[in-house]
């Protein structure tokens, strides 16, 4: 098998480490589709087990992590510094923006999978989610550390465990 899902063994205690542990799961599943694009050698099952689990993580779980940008780290960072506002506007274009590489991503995930489109589809992906990905790394959640008290951060991570529920 070409992933397990394995769990930690604590949750995390900072909304950052949270929102860090879920851009680490974007990371994990695009590079799985790639993975998938690069081995013909895979059976038939497992590649559409691993195809479905693909499909699953992007169609379910990165709207809840796209919401939890939006919807809770947004409305707290916001007005705090302009590299974070501009930030903030690159990062909610940047979500509408991947919705058309996904699109070609689920098509491309389709059984039989077509692996040429997949690895096309996967690495237009894997860059726009790197770049994405970097700047809330290297910009957001720095902000959210250094301009968000412990409490608050506390509270956040209690509203996007809510949303999980």
């Amino acid at each position: 098998m070409l992933i397990s899902l394995g769990h930690t063994t604590h949750p995390p205690d900072d909304v950052v480490d949270a929102l860090l542990e879920c851009h680490q799961r974007i990371r994990r599943f695009t590079a799985l589709a790639l993975a998938v694009a690069a081995r013909p050698d895979l059976s038939a099952a497992e590649a559409r087990d691993t195809c479905a689990q693909v499909e699953r993580y992007f169609r379910q779980a990165l709207p809840l992590h796209v919401r939890d940008e939006e919807v809770i780290v947004t409305p707290r960072i916001a007005g705090l510094r302009p590299d974070v506002d501009a930030a903030l506007t690159t990062m909610n274009a940047e979500h509408a923006e991947h919705a058309p590489l996904l699109a070609r991503l689920f098509e491309a995930l389709r059984q039989p999978v077509d692996r040429p489109a997949l690895h096309t589809a996967a690495t237009a992906l894997e860059a726009a989610f790197e770049t994405h990905l970097q700047q809330e790394e290297q910009v957001l959640f720095p902000a959210l550390r250094q301009l968000v008290s412990a409490e608050l951060r506390k509270a956040m991570l209690v509203e996007l465990r809510a949303s999980r529920a």
